[in-house]
C-alpha cells in the first residue's frame, strides 16, 4: 500500500496548494491508480489527461490517512465499511408511492435546462464560464426547490471558484440518501469549447428533474434526501472530495450515495450499473430499483477514480455509480466540442430521471 510515502507526498504539497488555487501553472499531486504514489502535474497537464480519458484523483489537499489508504487499495481488495453497514431491501416495495410521482417526470424542463448548460462556452471549474454556470445552476435549483418551503439550498464552497450545490429535503431522521452529479465540463484546455451535454449536463438535469417532481409533490421522506451538484470533478473529483470529507469529519450518516455521470447517450437503451470501486451491497440494491422501474440493466466497469462515487467511497460511505451505457459503447464525444445537445438521446434522460425518483422514494424508507 506504501501509505507512508503517500502521506509524505500529500504533506509536502501543502506549501503549493494556496498558490495553485490562483495560478493555473502551479503543481498538483494526483494518483492514477491505487499503486501510484503520486505524480506532480500542472493544471494544464490535468486538462490534457482528462481530454485523453485518463482517470485521476487530485490528492493535494487530502491529509486523512484513512482516505489515502482507501485510495491506495485495489478494487480487488474489499474496502471495509462495517462501521456504516446498511442492510438494503432485496426488492422494490414502494411502487404505490413512487409510480404516481414517476408519472410526473418529463423531458420538458430537462431540455430547457440542458440547452442553457450547453450554451456556456465551457464549464471549466477554474474559469469565468464555470463560475457563471454555477450561479445559473444555483438560481435554477433554488427556483425549483421553492415549490416546497421545507427544502433548503446551499453552496458548498471550495478553494476554486466553482462551489458545489447541496439541496436537502428534510426527513424524520437525519440519515442521508444522496443522489449526485457533477456540472463542470472540460475540452482539453481552459479555453476550449466544452458544451458537456452528456458529460455531465445530462446527469445534472436528471437529478434536477427528480427534485422538481418531489418538490412539487411536497414529498415528505423518512430519511433525509439530498441532491448534490459538484464542481471540479474533471479536475480530479475535487468538489465531491471536499463535500464527503466534510461529511466524514462532521459525523454524518450516509445510507446511500448514487452518482450519475453521463445519462444521455444510450444506444443499448438500458441503464448501466457499474460494478468496480463501489459498495457491492448498495450497487445490488440500485440494480434492484433500476430493474423494477426501468427494466433490464447492463453492467460495466470504468476503472480507478472515474467519477464522484470514488470520493464517497474513499471517505467510508456506501457509493454506487449508474450511467447510460457500458464503457465500450458510451458517448464518443465526451471531453470535446462535439459533446453537444444534438447528440443527446432523450429517452435515456427520461429513463434516468424516472430511476432517480424511484430510487429516492424507495431508499427514503431504508
Amino acid at each position: 500500500m506504501q501509505l507512508p510515502t503517500i502521506l509524505a507526498l500529500a504533506a509536502s504539497s501543502a506549501s503549493l496548494a494556496a498558490a495553485v488555487d490562483v495560478d493555473t501553472t502551479g503543481l498538483r499531486l494526483i494518483k492514477t491508480s491505487p499503486e501510484d504514489l503520486g505524480i506532480w502535474v500542472t493544471e494544464e497537464e490535468k486538462l490534457v489527461m482528462a481530454f485523453e480519458h485518463k482517470h485521476f484523483v487530485d490528492i493535494t489537499d487530502i491529509t486523512d490517512p484513512a482516505v489515502l489508504a482507501i485510495l491506495s487499495t485495489p478494487d480487488s481488495e474489499e474496502v471495509s465499511l462495517a462501521a456504516r453497514a446498511v442492510t438494503y431491501p432485496t426488492s422494490a416495495t414502494k411502487q404505490s408511492t413512487a409510480n404516481p410521482l414517476i408519472n410526473q417526470v418529463s423531458n420538458t424542463q430537462p431540455q430547457s435546462w440542458l440547452t442553457t448548460l450547453t450554451n456556456f462556452h465551457n464549464r471549466y471549474y477554474r474559469g469565468v464560464n464555470g463560475t457563471a454556470a454555477s450561479t445559473w445552476l444555483f438560481n435554477t435549483v433554488s427556483q425549483v426547490a421553492a415549490a416546497n418551503p421545507a427544502i433548503t439550498v446551499s453552496r458548498f464552497t471550495h478553494s476554486f471558484n466553482q462551489p458545489s450545490i447541496i439541496v436537502k429535503i428534510p426527513g424524520t431522521t437525519s440519515d442521508l440518501v444522496i443522489v449526485g452529479a457533477h456540472y463542470d465540463s472540460t475540452g482539453g484546455s481552459a479555453t476550449a469549447r466544452a458544451p458537456g451535454a452528456d458529460d455531465n449536463g445530462s446527469g445534472v438535469v436528471c437529478i434536477l428533474e427528480a427534485l422538481r417532481v418531489l418538490a412539487n409533490a411536497r414529498y415528505a421522506p423518512k430519511n433525509t434526501l439530498e441532491f448534490h451538484f459538484y464542481g471540479g470533478e474533471e479536475g480530479g473529483l475535487l468538489g465531491s472530495a471536499g463535500v464527503f470529507s466534510n461529511y466524514k469529519s462532521t459525523g454524518k450518516n450516509v445510507l446511500a450515495f448514487v452518482n450519475q455521470d453521463m445519462t444521455g447517450y444510450s444506444p443499448g437503451g438500458r441503464i448501466t450499473v457499474y460494478t468496480d470501486y463501489v459498495d457491492s451491497s448498495l450497487t445490488a440494491y440500485a440494480r434492484v430499483v433500476a430493474t423494477a422501474y426501468t427494466g433490464t440493466t447492463s453492467s460495466s466497469s470504468c476503472g480507478y477514480a472515474c467519477s464522484d462515487h470514488g470520493s464517497a467511497r474513499s471517505n467510508g460511505f456506501p457509493a454506487a455509480y449508474i450511467a447510460d451505457e457500458p464503457i465500450g459503447t458510451s458517448s464518443p464525444y465526451i471531453h470535446t466540442s462535439n459533446d453537444a445537445l444534438s447528440t443527446i438521446q432523450w429517452p435515456a434522460i427520461l429513463r434516468h430521471s424516472k430511476f432517480t425518483v424511484a430510487f429516492l422514494i424507495e431508499a427514503s424508507f431504508v
